[in-house]
């Protein structure tokens, strides 16, 4: 397994995505968390994996400087695009998480690592090359696919055959994520390098709503029930993708790698 970077079907269904109710719920969490965790100060922000940038865009219309890296030329181009439509300024670095440290001079306040994880043939690889772009007293806004919600929405649909075969990885070019992020190994992956200060889940039941239920909820109904419910001790771990905000562990010894002073 290598890691999975994105077509022009990936791009078209990223759009769709961000077009309804899925994406919508997902950057109404993110956008949450941050609003509640950031301090009220223009940042410097790295954006790994930026996708479509949807979030770099929001932080950019916040005032924060925006730094997006991206290996899909496709991707990269849509988020050029958004920037430039919006009026927003940006850096943009079409690479792979493993060239960063050897372009990036100066780490970042605050470093985005958004549905990457899971789609990485290591993710715990690129663990400590976050924690080397990010500076001493920054933070990491950390958002992966959820495994244990990938399982509750099998049993729920009676997939007991490939519960017993633990076969969760989405099919070759399907667009299903082909490494479901289990929390627990993550947390204790994250723990040399992290500490975790809030854990919300994003779409704690929207996903889990029988379709015509789905079909007459109002969004703004959805999205200040999901808000609501994010941090919920029962629901949260149950949300589609789990959102993390981490500070950097440093100690005594541990120093940065070149090409990030």
């Amino acid at each position: 397994m290598s890691d999975r970077h994105f077509d022009e079907l990936a791009t078209r269904f990223a759009e769709k995505i961000y077009g309804g109710a899925k994406g919508a719920i997902r950057l109404a969490v993110l956008q949450a968390d941050l609003a509640e965790a950031l301090p009220d100060r223009p940042l410097r922000v790295l954006d790994v994996g930026a996708g479509l940038g949807h979030m770099s865009l929001w932080l950019a219309q916040r005032g924060h400087q925006i730094t997006l890296a991206e290996p899909a030329e496709p991707m990269l181009e849509g988020a050029r695009q958004r920037f430039a439509e919006a009026g927003q300024n940006a850096t943009f670095i079409q690479a792979p998480w493993q060239e960063l440290l050897g372009q990036l001079q100066e780490p970042f306040d605050l470093v985005l690592c958004h549905a990457v994880l899971e789609w990485l043939a290591e993710p715990a690889a690129i663990l400590p090359v976050l924690h080397q772009l990010t500076a001493k007293d920054g933070w990491l806004s950390l958002a992966f696919y959820n495994k244990d919600a990938l399982i509750y929405r099998n049993l729920l649909k009676g997939h007991f055959r490939k519960l017993r075969k633990e076969h969760f990885a989405g099919e070759k070019q399907s667009l299903t994520p082909q490494r479901p992020v289990d929390p627990r190994e993550l947390a204790t992956q994250l723990a040399a390098y992290w500490q975790v200060e809030s854990r919300s889940g994003v779409r704690v039941f929207h996903d889990y709503m029988p379709p015509q239920f789905q079909a007459k909820a109002e969004l703004i109904d959805l999205l200040e029930m999901e808000l609501a419910h994010r941090r919920h001790p029962s629901f949260a771990g149950l949300g589609r993708y789990l959102h993390w905000i981490c500070r950097p562990i440093w100690r005594v010894g541990r120093s940065r790698q070149s090409g990030v002073a």
